[in-house]
């Protein structure tokens, strides 16, 4: 559930009372999910896996929309010369393929995001994995991975991803 803003300002209010004179031994750890999702190595492998996955299909769905682009311009250069008959079957049938190929790619999107998601969320799991250990390790009061403002002295990202990419392939 999402808190408003003022209700987070009054949350922090009373917390900040509450810690009162312990506020400098108060320990805030800040990571940049977008970061770790983007340079860790185990979210380049999920990529790479990904599109390993999903390259060929990709192709084929290109190709077929290059051949239904070249079948379209040949229509459009032959059809002074063609019978209206002809013209309006080969018309039809490049609507035909195109209303396939967009089935086609929109399945294929599908397929593609369902993927991404199931490989992202195995690494958002050994991210979390990782950054409960260092909050732990480390002693850490609060890491948070949202945050508006977040000076370097907080932002632990760095930590996180070398500790992942320390893991390897676990």
């Amino acid at each position: 559930m999402k808190l408003s803003l003022a209700t987070m300002a009054a949350v922090l209010a009373v917390a900040t009372a509450a810690v009162g004179a312990q506020a400098q031994e108060l320990k805030i750890g800040y990571v940049n999910s977008d970061r770790v999702l983007r340079d860790a190595a185990p979210a380049k492998a999920a990529q790479v896996k990904l599109e390993a996955e999903f390259g060929k299909r990709d192709k084929e769905l290109n190709d077929l929309a290059a051949r239904l682009k070249g079948a379209a311009d040949k229509l459009e250069k032959d059809a002074p010369t063609l019978a209206e008959s002809e013209r309006s079957r080969r018309q039809r049938e490049l609507v035909d393929q195109d209303r396939e190929i967009q089935r086609k790619r929109r399945e294929f999107q599908e397929d593609l995001n369902q993927r991404k998601n199931e490989e992202l969320a195995a690494v958002v799991e050994r991210a979390n994995k990782v950054i409960k250990q260092i909050f732990e390790a480390e002693k850490y009061d609060l890491i948070l991975q949202e945050a508006v403002f977040a000076g370097p002295r907080a932002d632990i990202t760095d930590k996180v991803i070398k500790a992942l990419n320390a893991q390897g392939g676990k």
